[in-house]
């Protein structure tokens, strides 16, 4: 009687057939005879192996503790290589991971391993994966967890970070006090211009206004020179005349015993008298 094997969709069976490989048979059902047939499953999911705590020299000989997971898979369309290449792959891919991550520290320096892990990550990804493709595995991701170095090793990188840390500090506070300094510069510079500015407007605005009052000033007395000038010609001699006669009064009244007439006087009263009689200089030269 033949036992039934029901193949999920991510497995494979590899069945033997008398010792003779047949084949790699699924998914589905698999019919296998006892003692005709030896059968094998293989799952092609993604496995995780933990490659255990190992110590490693680095190239400035230095020790370091490091552990790692390798994420791989059996290549679904080579299953049949992790049966007949390998007698238990998946210690091979530990053994394999061991002896690389040892290979790749031991290129680096302690600095670069304790600052690069995706570096160191990717190198030992590749290296596996050109090993193990001969068994039809795939190595799709490698994880570094801890690296651990020595106790006097991680005093001096304490240290280390900790003078970093200072000279960060001061650092962003000069420049902080840079910035401070250039915004205040800045700023009275600014304050200037505009004080500048308005004292020039002001002094435009004030010259403005004397020239405008100036202008204000000659127009006015312009204009009263006009009106003087138009009051004038309506004047006759006459009037003149009995305008001197009355300033002459007002001297008369004066405590003064002396009298001065300039000569034009006798013209003056010769003219008036003229003007009461109605008769003019040229009446007079035409009598």
């Amino acid at each position: 009687m033949g036992i039934i094997n029901f193949i999920r969709d991510y497995e494979r069976l590899a069945r033997f057939k008398l010792g003779r490989f047949e084949g790699m048979m699924g998914p589905g059902i698999v019919f296998a005879i006892p003692i005709l047939h030896q059968v094998v499953k293989v799952d092609t999911r993604t496995q995780v192996l933990d490659i255990p705590r190992q110590t490693n020299i680095t190239k400035d000989n230095a020790s370091i503790d490091i552990d790692f997971l390798v994420y791989m898979r059996v290549d679904i369309n080579q299953a049949q290589k992790a049966i007949l290449e390998v007698e238990e792959f998946r210690m091979a891919v530990v053994g394999l991971a061991t002896t690389t991550l040892r290979a790749v520290i031991g290129d680096i320096a302690l600095d670069e391993v304790l600052s690069q892990r995706e570096r160191i990550n990717e190198a030992i990804r590749l290296r596996l994966d050109q090993e193990t493709g001969r068994w039809g595995i795939k190595v799709t991701n490698v994880e570094i967890r801890e690296i651990d170095p020595p106790r006097e090793i991680q005093e001096a990188m304490n240290r280390q970070m900790s003078a970093e840390r200072v000279r960060r500090a001061v650092v962003l506070e000069a420049d902080g006090t840079r910035q401070a300094s250039i915004t205040v510069a800045e700023g009275d510079k600014q304050a200037s211009i505009l004080k500048a500015e308005g004292q020039r407007q002001a002094e435009i605005l004030s010259a403005e206004g004397d020239q405008q009052a100036a202008v204000l000033r000659a127009q006015g007395f312009s204009d009263a020179l006009a009106r003087i000038f138009q009051v004038a010609r309506g004047i006759d001699s006459n009037t003149l005349t009995l305008q001197y006669l009355d300033t002459l009064k007002n001297i008369g009244e004066s405590p003064s015993s002396k009298f001065i007439f300039p000569l034009e006087f006798t013209k003056l009263l010769d003219g008036l008298a003229g003007g009461f009689t109605g008769k003019s200089d040229d009446d007079k030269e035409s009598g």
